[in-house]
Formats: C-alpha cells, sequence, structure tokens
C-alpha cells in the first residue's frame, strides 16, 4: 500500500480553503441579501401597483409571481459564485421542468387558469361567489387556487383549475338584487286582504328600492294553498337582511290578521258501500 505523500498544509490552505471559504462566504451574503433586496423590491413594487387601480386581488397574483422569479435569481447567482455551471443547471433545469410539467398538468392547469381568472376578471377581491360546489367571500387568487371565506367565518381553499373551468355565480356582481319570497295562504283566506297585508309591509320597509317596483301576484293553485309571489329589489349588501326580516313581518302579520299558512294536507273521502 502507497502511503500519501507528505501534505502541505500551506498549499492546501492558501489553495483550497482559504478561496472555497471565500466563494462560500460571497454566496451566503448574495443569498441573504438578495432575499433582503428581493422584499425591498416586493416593497416597493406593491406601493407602485397600489397607486394603480388595479383590484388587490390582481396586485397579490403579480407579486406572487414577481416574488418566484427575483427568488429564482438570487439562488442562481449564489451558486453561480460556487462555481456551479449555471448555464448547464438552467438548461437541466428546462428538461426537468417539462417532465415534471408533465408530471403535473393539474397544477399547470391551475396556473393557467389562475391567470384567466386575473385577465377576465368574473370576480374581485371582497366579491361573494359560488364555484365548484362551494361560496364564500373572495379573499385572494394565488398562483395555483383561491382563498373563500365562508359567511361563518371559515377559510376554504379552491383550485383556479376547478373554479375556472365550471360555473361562476358572482352574487355582488350587480349593485341591486330581487329577494325571491313564495307564501302560501289557506284557500278560505281574503286574497285581496293577504295581498293588501303584503303590500303595506313592503312600503313600510325602506331599505326596498322603489324602483323597479314590487311583484305581488298569485303564482300556483297547488293542492293545499294558494302560492303568491313577492319579489322585492334591494340593493345587493341589504339582500339576507331584508329577506328575513320580511319573512318574519310576514308571519308576524299573518297571525295578527288570522291569516292561515297552511300545511300540506290531503282530503281522504271514504264512500261506505251497501252490501247484500
Amino acid at each position: 500500500m502507497l502511503l500519501p505523500e507528505k501534505i502541505d498544509f500551506t498549499i492546501l490552505l492558501y489553495q483550497y480553503i482559504i478561496p472555497y471559504s471565500l466563494k462560500i462566504l460571497i454566496a451566503l451574503v448574495i443569498l441573504l441579501l438578495g432575499r433582503h433586496i428581493l422584499r425591498l423590491l416586493v416593497s416597493l413594487i406593491r406601493r407602485g401597483l397600489d397607486k394603480t387601480r388595479l383590484d388587490q386581488i390582481v396586485i397579490h397574483f403579480i407579486l406572487s409571481i414577481i416574488q418566484a422569479v427575483l427568488l429564482l435569481m438570487v439562488i442562481v447567482a449564489a451558486l453561480d459564485q460556487l462555481g456551479v455551471n449555471t448555464s448547464s443547471l438552467i438548461a437541466l433545469l428546462g428538461a426537468a421542468g417539462l417532465a415534471v410539467g408533465l408530471a403535473l398538468q393539474n397544477s399547470l392547469q391551475n396556473f393557467a387558469a389562475g391567470v384567466l381568472l386575473i385577465v377576465l376578471r368574473p370576480f374581485k377581491a371582497g366579491d361573494y361567489i359560488e364555484a365548484a360546489g362551494v361560496s364564500g367571500t373572495v379573499d385572494a387568487i394565488n398562483i395555483f387556487s383561491s382563498t373563500l371565506r365562508t359567511a361563518d367565518n371559515c377559510e376554504i381553499i379552491v383550485p383556479n383549475g376547478s373554479i375556472y373551468s365550471g360555473t361562476i355565480t358572482n352574487y355582488s356582481a350587480r349593485e341591486t338584487r330581487r329577494i325571491d319570497l313564495q307564501i302560501g295562504v289557506a284557500y278560505e283566506d281574503d286574497l285581496k286582504k293577504v295581498r293588501r297585508i303584503l303590500q303595506q309591509i313592503i312600503t313600510a320597509e325602506q331599505r326596498i328600492l322603489p324602483e323597479p317596483g314590487c311583484l305581488i301576484a298569485v303564482s300556483e293553485l297547488a293542492d293545499s294553498s294558494v302560492k303568491l309571489v313577492v319579489r322585492p329589489w334591494v340593493n345587493s349588501a341589504d339582500y339576507w337582511a331584508v329577506k328575513f326580516d320580511l319573512l318574519e313581518k310576514i308571519k308576524l302579520a299573518f297571525d295578527q290578521n288570522k291569516i292561515h299558512i297552511p300545511y300540506p294536507q290531503m282530503d281522504i273521502h271514504l264512500n261506505k258501500s251497501s252490501s247484500g
């Protein structure tokens, strides 16, 4: 067995340890300083975007992409300082990205859907929507998913692809909404009196818009009741509050005026036949 020659620690120190230590130190400085500068740049870009008329949800999406790209540039610069062939690395990342892209088609679909949601803007931050089988207030559109907040303050993360590929109902898109109530009364009740009571309740409710007018009409002669529709218009923000209040006021007014809201019922007639 050949024994290694005597190691010259001076050469080892000045030709290897010190140069590589300096490279590692500079790479760490680049990485740490780059992340700090990245945060400053993102903050400056946010301030600039905040001065525009862009929606906050668009600003958040743009900043997410910029931050990811800048962070990749910082990492590449740090690796280049360590002597890593970044050209080969970028080519390798491109090939790996293609392979990963094929394996993660759903993620790419979610990304593309996120871009389309930002460009087409079927909703904005603060809108109450129903999409992908869930409903809630839009908090943010991220690169791959969107965040909704439910009425009971739960957070729902929905893939962008599921939102864009289905039907989107935006309840906040219009300034006004129509409340659709269906009220059933007994056949024995005075229909004109019922209409008069309903009209009084609608007139007394100040949150109901005068235009367009409220429709009160008989919609169906059902098996157990005469059904009327009550369709007032309100501001979108007042929709649920006015709907709940109207239901309560109608019930109390009907009780006070002895108007009956019948239960579903069935009348059975028995004919007694004589035998013999």
